[in-house]
């Protein structure tokens, strides 16, 4: 029985060093660089370049601009980011012409959503509405003169319309009249209003 155990250890060790082997087989071949390994092994790839799939390429974070907090390059609620294909990974364009990239070619560029900001900070608005939302300064602020004047000349609805619109404004449910969003930081917290439509996808429930 003693001499069982030594060897029963070193059953388990090789279990273990196998096990090893084959998740970093797995992280290398999943990896963003991964569909490159596999093509170089087993030959060049030739596809479109629509028809990349994740894992085949790798797109920049968008270059923000610092007073708008938004990509620099945005245009009705789009951007876009450039992308690069994997190496050994040649693309077909629709004339039919191949480019082979390397990993440090531009192949395609990748849209993305930005939002339509007007110089409201959404910090300002806070910090107003918190401190002055009794004389109006944030509906001023905001483009929404009447409302404010009604504010300063009640003291905020005697304050219960200060403290109701802090939250409204603090949950950025009131924003500014001018349809605009919030400068927020772009990697900040932002409020995601999700509407459905006769055009939105609606997956089919299915029961056990």
């Amino acid at each position: 029985m003693a001499a069982a155990w030594p060897s029963r250890q070193a059953a388990q060790e090789t279990v273990a060093a196998q096990l090893l082997g084959v998740l970093w087989f797995l992280s290398v071949t999943t990896g963003p660089w991964g569909a490159a390994a596999i093509a170089a092994a087993g030959g060049e790839e030739t596809l479109k370049c629509e028809d990349l799939k994740l894992g085949q390429y790798i797109c920049k974070d968008p270059k923000i601009n610092d007073a708008t907090q938004e990509p620099v390059n945005c245009t009705n609620y789009t951007a876009h980011v450039p992308c690069f294909p994997a190496p050994n990974i040649t693309c077909k364009d629709f004339s039919g012409n191949e480019t082979h990239f390397t990993g440090n070619e531009v192949g395609f560029l990748k849209p993305i959503s930005c939002r339509n900001v007007n110089g409201y900070s959404y910090k300002v608005a806070v910090a107003l509405s918190l401190f002055l939302g009794w004389l109006g300064a944030d509906r001023f602020y905001l483009g929404y003169p009447a409302l404010g004047l009604l504010k300063f000349c009640t003291v905020g609805f005697c304050g219960i319309g200060s403290l109701i619109d802090f939250i409204l404004i603090s949950m950025q449910i009131v924003g500014p009249s001018d349809g605009s969003s919030y400068i927020i930081d772009y990697y900040g917290t932002r409020l995601t209003r999700l509407s459905i439509t006769n055009e939105t996808f609606r997956k089919t429930q299915l029961y056990p």
